[in-house]
């Protein structure tokens, strides 16, 4: 006869030290009596104040159990603030960080030790949060929402290792007032306002009751945050970080507080035959105060006149007293032709998809908004943008006619558009990335961040752009510019990437590694980073975590070689290239 099994439903809690292997490489006795100190006066307490029971430890870790979910995630909230707080006088090498991950689930007693499901994946959410983060199991979730004053981001499905199937998780911080120690790290909570007035433009509405129209809506609003990000004057938050609110309800306060800035632009757009109607309001974040609002009519050609108007009073309810030259500058366009921009809002709409069937229709997209009007400068640096994409995703059929055509578009855009910033930004990085022309590149990237310094994408190109030259520092002080203008990127797993590189070709490989692990936590499916981090993990010594790299590319395809990405980076050091050749050497991959 079976021996009865003792069970429980309960909230488990694992925690572990981010970074431990190198803390300790680095000051042994040090970072064990920071531990102990930590685990003294700061995380025990906080355990037993929540009504936890300590089940083990490990040098590095616990595993922790609770009769309530809601008492597991406060307890973590907790613990994290008060580890963020308590090293804020330590250089941030030094600092300890846990990660911890929660799940409620059955679980199996022995004895004092707990065993089960319910553990193993609690421990993988661990491995999933960011350092100094939380993340939680959608069990957990549905146990506490509503009934805590935590926030949650939906991470989406994960794949967790030795779990059969993929399971929805959430990051838990606190609903206001967070710190950087229940954030993720790359999203920080409390942005300092730059010392140039700065403003976020909210996606507006579509109004059009047609769906179909959802492109020219958030056409507009492109629009408009790229006419006030040519105001040198104004700090403009990026697009991309923009639109993670769209079809939210906001609060205008806490956009201001998530995205660093004084004002928010919010409104609407009804496109309804060949009327278009524009409202907009613009909202002081700091106090919710509505400082303009204007309803803007017109027909369907007038509709860059339109943004004009809004544009215009915007700066104007900003800055009365600013000149007209300024306010001329900002009213730039594009294209005169109405057909053009909107195959050109079309393509937009389909890059944003990141898929490679959406990348060959904003190819096709862009080239028919520059059949209309071949003086279209920035569509045809989209369509040089598109093959960068190809590039970096193996999505290239014919790397010499790909590389070609690339160049051709990159060469039109550059010659087009002198004064147009998303065109050189573009055109710029196909022929650094595709063509593996850095100079000429890294020549027009300088010039549209000379005429555009909030454009996002521009300081992420420089970024790439510096570290294939190999000046790895100067790269990732532009990455870190490209992600205070865009801290909520959907796409910030590219310019985390960008961070790697940097690193690794300075011979940092640790760093670089925990970087691309960074990445991989925001797209676990990131071809580029998977390789990074199994070259970095290679040359660092760290043969655990290359292994889970490259049996992850193999995951994605099983066919994958080293011949895949050895000319993927366009290097000008020869000891960077030999550096980058010996990690794939090692990653164990065929060639």
């Amino acid at each position: 006869m079976t021996a009865r099994v003792d069970r429980r439903l309960a909230a488990i809690l694992a925690a572990d030290v981010a970074g431990y292997s190198r803390l300790m490489g680095e000051d042994e006795e040090g970072t064990l009596a920071r531990l102990k100190s930590c685990r003294q006066v700061l995380v025990d307490p906080k355990i037993s104040e929540h009504r936890g029971r300590i089940v083990k430890t490990t040098g590095d870790g616990m595993l922790v159990e609770f009769g309530s979910a809601v008492d597991a995630v406060r307890c973590a909230v907790e613990i994290q603030r008060a580890m963020a707080s308590g090293f804020v006088d330590m250089p941030a090498e030094k600092h300890i960080q846990f990660r911890i991950g929660i799940h409620v689930g059955d679980i199996i007693i022995d004895s004092d030790d707990i065993f089960g499901d319910g553990v193993n994946i609690a421990a993988r959410l661990e491995g999933i949060a960011e350092p100094g983060g939380i993340c939680i199991s959608d069990d957990a979730y549905r146990q506490i929402r509503g009934k805590t004053e935590i926030a949650y981001d939906d991470m989406g499905q994960q794949s967790l290792k030795n779990i059969s199937e993929p399971m929805r998780a959430w990051r838990a911080r606190p609903a206001a007032g967070a710190t950087s120690a229940t954030r993720p790290a790359d999203r920080p909570a409390a942005l300092v306002l730059p010392e140039k007035p700065s403003i976020a433009v909210l996606p507006f509405t579509n109004m059009s009751g047609d769906p179909e129209q959802e492109y020219f809506a958030d056409g507009v609003v492109e629009d408009i945050i790229t006419a006030l990000s040519r105001m040198t004057w104004l700090f403009v938050i990026a697009r991309n970080s923009s639109f993670t609110y769209k079809g939210k309800a906001v609060d205008i306060k806490q956009v201001g507080r998530e995205l660093g800035v004084r004002y928010v632009l919010e409104g609407s757009v009804r496109k309804a035959g060949n009327k278009v109607r524009i409202t907009g309001q613009l909202i002081d974040a700091s106090n919710g105060a509505h400082l303009w609002a204007d309803r803007f009519d017109g027909a369907l050609e007038d509709v860059f006149e339109l943004q004009d108007e809004v544009t215009t009073s915007v700066i104007g309810a900003i800055a009365p007293k600013l000149e007209q030259a300024e306010i001329e500058r900002a009213k730039h366009k594009p294209t005169d032709k109405l057909a053009a921009y909107d195959y050109y809002l079309h393509g937009m709409a389909n890059i944003y998809q990141g898929t490679k069937d959406a990348n060959v229709e904003a190819l096709q997209n862009f080239q028919r908004a520059t059949e209309i009007d071949p003086n279209f400068a920035t569509a045809h640096g989209m369509s040089a943008y598109c093959y960068v994409w190809r590039k970096a995703n193996g999505w290239v059929a014919d790397t010499r006619q790909e590389t070609a055509a690339a160049e051709v578009a990159a060469r039109k855009a550059a010659r087009l558009g002198l004064d147009d910033a998303i065109a050189l930004a573009q055109a710029g990085f196909a022929l650094a990335f595709v063509a593996a022309n850095l100079d000429d590149g890294a020549a027009l990237i300088d010039r549209a961040l000379n005429l555009n310094p909030n454009l996002a994408a521009a300081w992420r190109f420089s970024g790439y752009v510096r570290a294939f030259l190999g000046d790895p520092d100067l790269a990732i002080e532009h990455l870190q510019r490209a992600i205070r203008l865009s801290p909520l990127d959907p796409l910030i797993f590219i310019v985390q990437n960008g961070v790697v590189l940097a690193h690794f070709f300075a011979g940092r490989y640790d760093e670089a590694l925990d970087w691309a692990q960074r990445a991989l936590r925001q797209n676990p499916n990131y071809a580029a980073a998977l390789i990074m981090a199994a070259v970095s993990g290679a040359l660092a010594g760290r043969n655990e975590d290359r292994d889970k790299a490259v049996a992850r590319l193999r995951e994605l395809d099983p066919q994958v070689r080293i011949a895949n990405f050895a000319n993927v980076w366009p290097l000008r050091r020869a000891g960077d290239l030999a550096a980058f050749e010996e990690g794939l050497r090692l990653t164990g991959l065929p060639s």
